[in-house]
C-alpha cells in the first residue's frame, strides 16, 4: 500500500508556559500542505525497512516509522512488513515530516491489516511517538494546544491562496529552538487572530521562535522579508524552523533562491 505523508505549516506559534513534565504548553494552527514524502508498506515474510531520497541522520533502527510499526505490532500481533520511505520533506525544518511519516505508518497499517482502529485510537498511538504526530491522523487544519497534541477544528479557509516554502539548509533542533524562548501568555489567542483578515496577520500573528532564532540566523529574517517584498499576504517561519513560508493571493510568483535551498510551491 502506497501513500504520501505531507508536511504542515504553523500559522502562528505561541509558547505559553513550561509544563511540570519538561515540555511546553503552546498554541498554534497546524495547516497541511502537499509537500510530500512517499511511503510504501507491503506484507512480507521478513521485516525490512529501507529509505531513499534525502539522507536521514541517525540510526535507521530508531526511525519513527519503525517505532510506529512496533507500537501496532506489539498491540495487534502484526506480521512482518517491507516498508520503504522516500524522503522529500527536509528535516530540521519545522514542517513535521518525520511526524507525518510515523502517523501515516499507523494509518496504512490500520487499513492494510483491517485493524478497524478509530481516529481517537490512532491519535493516542501517535501521541506516543511525538507531540505533533497525532495531527496527521486526520490531517485537517486545527488549533493545537497543550503539547501540540490537543486539537479543535480551525475555522479557516485559505482556498484561493498559494504558498511558497523555503528551506535554506539550516538544521535547527527542537532543543536549540526551545532553549531560546521565554514562555509568556499572549494578549490574543491565535484562534482569535485567525478570524481577522489575512492582511492583518502580519502585525498580530507571531511565531515565538523567531525572536531568538532570527538574530542567530539572519538569513531566516531576510527570507521572510524577501517573501513580503514579493507580495506575500503573510510570511513566517514554521514550527521551530528553519523553513520560512509566504502565503500569496492567487498564484505564487516565480522567485529565485540559492541552488542549495529546497523549495516547495503549491495551492493551499
Amino acid at each position: 500500500m502506497l501513500d504520501f505523508p505531507n508536511a504542515k505549516i504553523n500559522l502562528g506559534l505561541q509558547i505559553i508556559e513550561k509544563r511540570p513534565d519538561g515540555f511546553h504548553n503552546l498554541e498554534s494552527c497546524f495547516y497541511p500542505v502537499q509537500w510530500c514524502d512517499a511511503l510504501e508498506i507491503l506484507p512480507a515474510t521478513e521485516h525490512n525497512f529501507t529509505m531513499s531520497g534525502l539522507p536521514v541522520p541517525g540510526n535507521p533502527d530508531t526511525n519513527l516509522c519503525l517505532k510506529a510499526y512496533k507500537l501496532l505490532e506489539e498491540a495487534h500481533n502484526l506480521p512482518p512488513v517491507h516498508m520503504h520511505l522516500h524522503k522529500v520533506i527536509p528535516m530540521g525544518a519545522g514542517l513535521g515530516g518525520g511526524s507525518a511519516d510515523a502517523a501515516f505508518v499507523l494509518r496504512i497499517l490500520n487499513k492494510l491489516f483491517d485493524l478497524n482502529l478509530s481516529v481517537e485510537s490512532l491519535q493516542n498511538y501517535a501521541r506516543q511517538l511525538g507531540s505533533d504526530c497525532a495531527f496527521f491522523v486526520e490531517n485537517k487544519p486545527v488549533i493545537a494546544i497543550e503539547r501540540g497534541d490537543v486539537f479543535t477544528p480551525a475555522t479557516i479557509d485559505l482556498s484561493g491562496y498559494s504558498c511558497i516554502i523555503v528551506y535554506p539548509g539550516i538544521h535547527i533542533t527542537t532543543a536549540e529552538a526551545y532553549g531560546g524562548v521565554t514562555p509568556d501568555k499572549p494578549a490574543s489567542s491565535i484562534a482569535e487572530i485567525l478570524q481577522q483578515d489575512i492582511q492583518q496577520w502580519k502585525n498580530l500573528l507571531v511565531n515565538d521562535f523567531e525572536k531568538s532564532l532570527f538574530p542567530k540566523y539572519p538569513e531566516l529574517a531576510q527570507l521572510k522579508e524577501n517573501l513580503y517584498e514579493a507580495g506575500a499576504a503573510y510570511a513566517s517561519m514554521t514550527g521551530s524552523g528553519s523553513a520560512v513560508y509566504g502565503i500569496f493571493k492567487g498564484d505564487a510568483p516565480e522567485l529565485i533562491f540559492p541552488k542549495h535551498y529546497l523549495i516547495w510551491k503549491g495551492l493551499l
